[in-house]
């Protein structure tokens, strides 16, 4: 395939990219099969992030193209307000088979970002109807992430996702990050320091009034400030405080749904049913944009109380249960199961824990963690220009190494597809070993 020409480059504006730097040198990707990407020249390139942490099954895989090429052909759109489709049932009721007790309502998106804005929108919404209207305010976590939305911005704890929108976003309180270097470091899987933190909570209600609270939203696993597994007991307080409360316990499973914790939903691996778990990524295996929010059968029949005629949500999208991204979801799920990746993804993780963990020692790392099919990788920092030296990491094993991965300020993120071989997982970890100790 041709290059792509500077004046082919200028119109996309790329997302969290720098992209003067991109344009000068790019990263173009043109194909991709199971565990692998192509570069215009026809090189493999490991894929160690699953895309985005979104390609759970594998690229391209033959079911699930078969699915969105025979919805393209037999019904392209369908509108799911007021009318449906029968591919959308059919992806609600196999996504919620999927998550623990009563979450048995699924209310479509189209990302990750939409689903965090439609959870804390029921979640208000849901008080209101009840006759406590008072709950408005949402607590996040500082380094959470929830997306770019603005509830997902407010909720949000990654300061330089909020500092130019700020004065767009709506009061939320941030519980602390759960990371501690000094007593978790080279943590395996959850750290034993730190579930205490939990009770940082009772404080914020003893500040703002529990009548005034609507939801708590956390990843149960951070994943995009650096892989932030849970401390043991932490998610448990959590629903412990909120159920004493009267609050809603929102759970943001983008990243760990779908097996990157060799489970359904990492509610199920941890023991602790949310009201609501967001998903998105892993739903359709990255192939069709879908998200959306899996509510508790109360929430939903709250909302049940109105006329035939009225409208009992006041929320949704265009796109919310496109056939094709419908199509997609119902075809993953199934190979998911026919494979049974997510007891792959589980099998496969001790294998990957001491593979990630063997890189201590090497030049330049901080710190690792891991938990499930996902690791994080702190590299000591470039004096002076914070990012730079996992920048530099990244693009190294891009055109050197042909592996790609995903990098977090000076993290560098493990979470490859859960189809991975044991020798996928070498490669990747010996060749980021290779580039650090060249780098040093």
């Amino acid at each position: 395939m041709t290059a792509l020409s500077t004046n082919q480059l200028e119109a996309f504006w790329l997302p969290f990219t720098p992209n003067t730097e991109f344009k000068r040198n790019p990263r173009i990707i043109t194909g991709a099969e199971g565990m692998y990407y192509r570069d215009q020249a026809g090189r493999k390139i490991l894929d160690s992030s699953a895309g985005l942490w979104c390609s759970n099954a594998g690229h391209c895989r033959a079911p699930i193209v078969k699915a969105i090429q025979e919805t393209a052909a037999t019904l392209d759109f369908a509108p799911n307000f007021q009318f449906g489709h029968p591919k959308a049932f059919e992806a609600a009721a196999k996504i919620a088979a999927l998550a623990p007790g009563n979450l048995n309502h699924v209310f479509f998106a189209n990302s990750g970002s939409e689903a965090a804005d439609t959870a804390v929108k029921i979640a208000v919404a849901w008080h209101r109807a009840r006759g406590e209207g008072t709950r408005t305010r949402i607590v996040g976590r500082e380094r959470a992430y929830h997306g770019v939305g603005m509830a997902g911005i407010s909720a949000g704890g990654i300061g330089t996702n909020r500092r130019w929108f700020d004065a767009l976003t709506f009061p939320a309180s941030h519980l602390p990050a759960t990371y501690n270097r000094a007593e978790q470091a080279f943590s395996k899987g959850q750290p034993v320091w730190g579930g205490h933190l939990a009770d940082e909570l009772e404080k914020i209600i003893t500040l703002h009034d529990a009548s005034t609270i609507a939801a708590v939203i956390v990843e149960p696993m951070a994943g995009s400030t650096g892989v932030l597994p849970p401390p043991k007991g932490y998610l448990e307080k959590l629903r412990t405080i909120t159920e004493q409360h009267g609050i809603l316990l929102i759970f943001d499973e983008v990243i760990t749904g779908f097996g990157r914790l060799g489970a359904g939903f990492a509610a199920e691996r941890f023991g602790v049913t949310p009201d609501i778990i967001t998903f998105a990524k892993g739903v359709t295996s990255g192939t069709v944009p879908m998200g959306g929010a899996i509510v508790d059968r109360r929430i939903y029949e709250q909302f049940m109380t109105g006329p035939d005629h009225a409208i009992d949500m006041f929320h949704g999208y265009t796109y919310s249960g496109h056939p094709l991204a419908a199509a997609a979801a119902c075809a993953t799920i199934d190979l998911y199961r026919d494979e049974g990746l997510f007891e792959r993804s589980a099998a496969l993780e001790p294998y990957f824990e001491q593979a990630v963990h063997s890189l201590r020692g090497t030049p330049l790392v901080q710190d690792i963690r891991n938990i499930g099919l996902a690791a994080a990788i702190d590299l000591e920092p470039v004096t002076g220009a914070p990012g730079k030296r996992a920048f530099d990491v990244m693009k190294t094993m891009f055109f050197d190494k042909d592996v790609v991965i995903r990098i977090a300020g000076d993290c560098v993120a493990f979470s490859p597809p859960l189809i991975a071989e044991q020798s996928h997982i070498d490669e990747m970890t010996g060749k980021l070993a290779e580039v650090l100790k060249a780098a040093a």
